[in-house]
């Protein structure tokens, strides 16, 4: 029987967060990668690319995998009792229900990451903790069958760790390979930890406004 692997759409997600690992996930032998939202109309993401779905919620048969990436659309559908309740009705049967970026919020949001630890977009790591998660700061973070990955790129990572698990580690590396995937980024500053501190500053300036939002949020959650 194929692996069934299904992928959450939404308005105004981030494309690369779904894409890197489709793109991985694309190359699995007997899976089939589903791309799911409440309708088949397609979704923009936050750049403006058109996505199309392949099934609704409603027609999503049983997952392996269930996973839901992030961008400034997850904002607006951390209350979407609808899209709660499919990925709270997955996660409870899936292999593994995984997350890329600040995907790993609406996990929390839906319930399925209390006492996990978990990985997420690097601004918004104190926000976890409202749902009743752990941060863990790495690029990828496997607690039993949660697997999360860190910001955006992390996806791809993400994905080739989720394939070592379903397959093997040979089947992971061949994929790695296949896609070239060999990172050599021309400057060293894909994280706080290594960029230049004003940088770091202007950018969280820039995203003061969604952090905010999603800070109440997570502190609703809370109680």
């Amino acid at each position: 029987m194929s692996l069934q692997i299904g992928l959450l759409l939404y308005p105004n997600l981030t494309q690369l967060d779904l894409t890197g690992p489709f793109e991985v996930f694309s190359h699995m032998p007997d899976t089939k990668v589903h791309l799911i939202w409440k309708t088949r109309d397609p979704v923009k993401a936050d750049t403006g690319m058109q996505i199309l779905p392949t099934m609704t919620m409603s027609e999503c048969p049983d997952l392996d995998v269930i996973c839901v990436p992030g961008g400034p659309g997850q904002i607006d559908i951390m209350d979407d009792q609808e899209v709660l309740e499919f990925v709270r009705t997955q996660g409870d049967s899936a292999k593994f229900v995984t997350s890329v970026c600040t995907g790993s919020l609406l996990l929390g949001a839906a319930g399925l990451l209390k006492g996990y630890k978990a990985s997420t977009y690097w601004a918004c790591t104190d926000m976890l903790e409202g749902y009743g998660a752990i941060y863990e700061k790495s690029r990828v973070v496997k607690d039993r069958n949660r697997i999360t990955g860190g910001g955006v790129t992390a996806g791809i990572d993400f994905a080739l760790t989720v394939v070592a698990e379903l397959l093997s580690e040979q089947a992971a590396q061949m994929i790695q390979l296949a896609i070239e995937y060999n990172p050599a980024p021309p400057f060293n500053s894909g994280h706080p930890d290594v960029a230049d501190p004003e940088l770091v500053a202007t950018l969280t300036a820039m995203m003061e406004t969604r952090l905010e939002t999603r800070r109440l949020q997570a502190s609703s959650a809370a109680g």
